[in-house]
């Protein structure tokens, strides 16, 4: 009986818990976790995306708060380097080894995408633009990020998808557009170009994501442009007239830690969780997140059609969802989210 009982406990000594992503076995290796674990993971990666969304929301207004004091050049130069300067400090502070030579390549693309494109090319934008027209430029991301994603990993999301994603920016384009002013200006011509490069930053991270946390790839990126940062926001601050009080403090503080740092860390590990296409749907809602800001901060009026817009777009969300997670299932056994990226196992 001794025996039967010994026998028996040994195979049952693998069973996994649904707790945590992987648990040890008796005989040293790794199993993986149940289906209701990886629910958890991508709920928590969700919710990272979704407070990075609501960082990035207020990178206009913060904008815009700044450039009552600085110029465009001297918002983008301070930006960079105090939050490379951050990012080098935390980097140095856990000792994070330098990462391997074929991350290189990607982290060059975020840096000039999401450190340096993305916000020159805004904040050259705001000067002369309002808010809410910038917030045209932020309804199409999750629809140029989503097709990048696809082109660059050979993927192929379901037609419900691309419907709803078409459908969600169409309608915040239109919005946008309503209470912008509309026509194509300098100013528009400056977000287009910042949409093209923030697409290609925010994948790339995304992907970068998978192999190193998140807040790695921010930092990272950020340290890397120290160099043409420094002497670039000394050179601007000398030449650009600068009169700089609370409001212009206030904005450039938010650019530096919630916009440029905390923000793109938790949206990296989001994105590396739940898939750069669909953590890139999640953006649909911050056109509207941003015109409320605007409101609140900034005094502007985006008008009456905001909560029928919200409604419209968080129906376009909850499509594009349900037809990436359609879309993620293979049924030989190939976990990877639609737009390419692989959440942890």
């Amino acid at each position: 009986m001794r025996d039967k009982d010994s026998a028996i406990a040994e195979r049952t000594i693998a069973v996994t818990t649904a707790s945590s992503p992987d648990t040890a076995t008796a005989g040293g290796t790794r199993a993986h976790a149940a289906p209701a674990g990886r629910r958890t993971g991508t709920g928590w990666g969700s919710l990272l995306a979704a407070l990075g969304v609501l960082a990035f929301s207020l990178t206009f207004p913060g904008t815009t708060w700044a450039l009552e004091g600085l110029g465009p050049w001297s918002v983008t130069g301070c930006r960079l380097a105090l939050a490379g300067l951050l990012a080098l400090g935390c980097l140095l502070a856990v000792r994070v080894p330098v990462p391997a030579r074929r991350h290189w390549a990607g982290l060059a693309l975020v840096a000039a995408g999401v450190v340096v494109g993305f916000p020159l090319l805004t904040t050259l934008a705001l000067q002369t633009s309002s808010t809410s027209h910038a917030a045209v430029v932020v309804g199409l991301l999750p629809l140029t990020t989503a097709a990048y994603s696809a082109w660059r990993h050979h993927a192929r999301p379901p037609w419900p998808f691309w419907a709803a994603a078409l459908t969600g920016a169409a309608v915040v384009v239109a919005f946008a557009l309503r209470h912008g002013g509309g026509g194509l200006t300098t100013a528009d011509g400056f977000l287009f170009a910042a949409l093209l490069v923030c697409a290609a930053g925010y994948a790339e991270g995304g992907r970068l994501a998978r192999e190193m946390p998140g807040w790695q790839v921010i930092c990272w990126a950020l340290a890397g442009c120290l160099p043409l940062a420094v002497p670039g926001a000394l050179l601007a601050l000398a030449v650009e007239p600068a009169h700089f009080g609370w409001t212009a403090a206030a904005g450039l503080a938010w650019l530096v830690v919630g916009s440029q740092t905390l923000g793109m860390a938790v949206w990296y590990r989001g994105m590396a969780t739940i898939g750069v296409a669909r953590a890139s749907q999640l953006q649909l809602a911050q056109p509207l997140l941003t015109l409320g800001w605007a409101v609140l901060l900034l005094g502007e009026a985006p008008g009456a059609l905001a909560p029928m817009t919200a409604v419209a777009v968080l129906g376009c969300i909850v499509v594009t969802q349900r037809s990436a997670a359609r879309g993620s299932a293979r049924p030989s056994g190939d976990a990877r989210p639609v737009g390419g990226v692989r959440g942890p196992s």
